[in-house]
């Protein structure tokens, strides 16, 4: 196929994951699957999806491009630019603004000298601003991987921050 990137491939086992996923709705149904295979392509190319592996979705899942297109770029959930090795997700919406999270926010742009939507010049941290994460009763609140982080203040965020620089840091070194 001309225009295609064979270099972008699932490993093995994760496409027998991806057929095992697809066989659970019926024929003819194989886009319900978008959302699992897109969270499976995100882990297996770098934390993010390029126009090439969502084409490459498609592909798998005979549906087109844009179709994948739409998904990813819906929700936030996905990255279709690369990120650091840490994605703080900052929920903005209503209950966590009125309790703090504009102020987090600026505190974490000034801690990390980045703004909403970019990425520490180490490659450590990419801040994001998101829709509800649905810990409304418990903001400001922000999301790293699936681990959620309540009631935060400037200095909570700061051995947040420091905390995922130990743990990031000792990984590069094994």
């Amino acid at each position: 196929m001309e225009g295609v990137n064979s270099n972008i491939a699932f490993k093995p086992e994760t496409l027998a994951l991806i057929d095992r996923i697809i066989n659970q709705f019926p024929q003819g149904r194989q886009k319900s699957a978008i959302l699992r295979v897109l969270h499976l392509a995100e882990i297996e190319f770098d934390n993010w999806l390029s126009t090439d592996v969502m084409d490459y979705v498609a592909r798998l899942l005979h549906i087109q491009p844009i179709e994948v297109y739409e998904v990813a770029s819906f929700y936030s959930m996905y990255n279709l630019s690369p990120v650091g090795k840490v994605v703080l997700e900052v929920c903005q919406t209503g209950p966590c603004s009125i309790v703090g999270a504009d102020r987090i926010i600026s505190h974490i742009e000034k801690s990390l000298k980045i703004k909403k939507g970019e990425t520490t010049s180490d490659g450590m941290f990419t801040l994001k601003t998101v829709e509800c994460l649905g810990a409304c009763g418990y903001g400001p609140m922000l999301q790293i991987n699936e681990h959620y982080y309540e009631n935060l203040t400037e200095d909570s965020v700061d051995e947040l921050l420091s905390e995922m620089r130990k743990i990031h840091s000792n990984k590069n070194e094994n």
